[in-house]
């Protein structure tokens, strides 16, 4: 390991070891404090553009694997790790960290008081920074980081989203001749793989689209429910997602939505989003379910929110509360079968608990099919 640095916006630097790709990388400085799941983290879409601060002190422990991936890359700028292990154990592991990090040349930093870091971070908010070995000043690497782009007003979904449309269909098709009883329309603004997993058990098919498909592209596939995922970046500037969104509402189609989804579909009913000071990212956060009057442990990513105060609430029911900061995590539509919350259901990593959200999904898809029927 070589001698690196993280340099933050306001000018604090620290000094520490340089793991992974050796390559300067800025980045917005966010936390998560989830005791496990760095890889799960490090290959969430959602985290493009962000270098991530492990809370949890020691991280490599177990290694990285082929199994636990929510996309196909590091989507990550960077990690920030208290203490590197690079001698790791998993039974199902198959390379170190760092050799998981050179391959995706993506670069990590350790040695880093990250407790005296995540509390500047919870002080001042998530704020730009990078992290390299570039024996340039202080005051040169500083203006890269003043330089660089800030999260606010900016698109990242199309980094993310798939290029091109495709179907997967559920193992249980296969017993009505390959013809699954439901067709569910994905958009993909950076989607979780556990997602689409968390569909796997249920007789469907879905077709991923690509996030600018517009709303007839996703009507002429005559879809049963519609999906909205999880993304990067300000909710605000994928106009193209919230014009369809409003569009699809209205034809009484089945909706749900996670994170960027909910906030899309909020943004869709005429709603309005700000930027959380530091964010929600970790596996630990309560939130209140309003309609069960129960308390679920939730996995949470997002550094945007909803302004529940800009509801229109003749047509919005609130569904779910963070219990932290009593911060919207979900909604209703009053009239339409749309449902989304903020938080992430299908965890990876997080608990379970809402994993329900799914079966209620689907409950609305068959609710409309014995409408239609009767």
């Amino acid at each position: 390991m070589g001698k690196g640095k993280l340099v933050l916006e306001n000018g604090e630097i620290f000094e520490g070891d340089i793991f992974g790709y050796n390559e300067t990388s800025t980045g917005e400085i966010v936390f998560n404090t989830s005791l496990t799941g760095y890889q799960e983290i490090l290959s969430d879409p959602s985290y493009y553009g962000q270098i991530v601060i492990m809370t949890n002190p020691l991280i490599g422990n177990y290694g990285t694997n082929d199994d636990d991936l929510e996309s196909d890359k590091i989507q990550a700028s960077g990690i920030i790790v208290g203490s590197y292990e690079d001698e790791w154990s998993n039974f199902k592991g198959s390379n170190s960290l760092d050799e998981y990090l050179k391959k995706n040349k993506v670069i990590g930093i350790s040695g880093i008081d990250t407790r005296a870091l995540t509390k500047i971070i919870r002080s001042e908010g998530a704020m730009r920074g990078l992290i390299t070995s570039d024996k340039q000043t202080n005051k040169k690497l500083l203006e890269t980081v003043t330089s660089s782009q800030k999260m606010s007003g900016l698109d990242l979904v199309k980094f993310v989203t798939t290029k091109e449309n495709y179907i997967i269909k559920s193992e249980s098709s296969g017993k009505n001749n390959n013809h699954p009883k439901y067709k569910i329309a994905v958009y993909d603004f950076g989607i979780k793989q556990n997602i689409l997993r968390e569909f796997m058990n249920f007789d469907v098919e879905l077709k991923i689209f690509n996030a600018e498909a517009g709303y007839k592209e996703v009507l002429d596939y005559k879809p049963d429910g519609i999906f909205l995922s999880n993304g990067p970046g300000d909710p605000e500037a994928v106009t193209y997602g919230i014009e369809n969104a409003a569009k699809l509402i209205e034809t009484n189609i089945p909706m749900f939505g996670i994170c960027l989804g909910h906030q899309i579909i909020s943004l869709a009913l005429g709603a309005k989003t700000y930027k959380l000071k530091f964010g929600h990212r970790g596996g630990n956060h309560p939130v209140k379910n309003h309609k069960k009057n129960s308390i679920e442990i939730t996995s949470q990513n997002h550094g945007f929110a909803v302004d529940e105060k800009t509801f229109d609430n003749n047509i919005v029911e609130i569904t779910h509360t963070n219990l932290y900061d009593n911060t919207n995590e979900g909604i209703r539509h009053k009239k339409f079968p749309v449902m989304s919350v903020q938080y992430h259901p299908e965890a990876s990593p997080g608990p379970n608990d809402s994993k329900y959200l799914f079966d209620e999904f689907m409950g609305l898809i068959k609710n409309k099919e014995l409408k239609i029927k009767n």
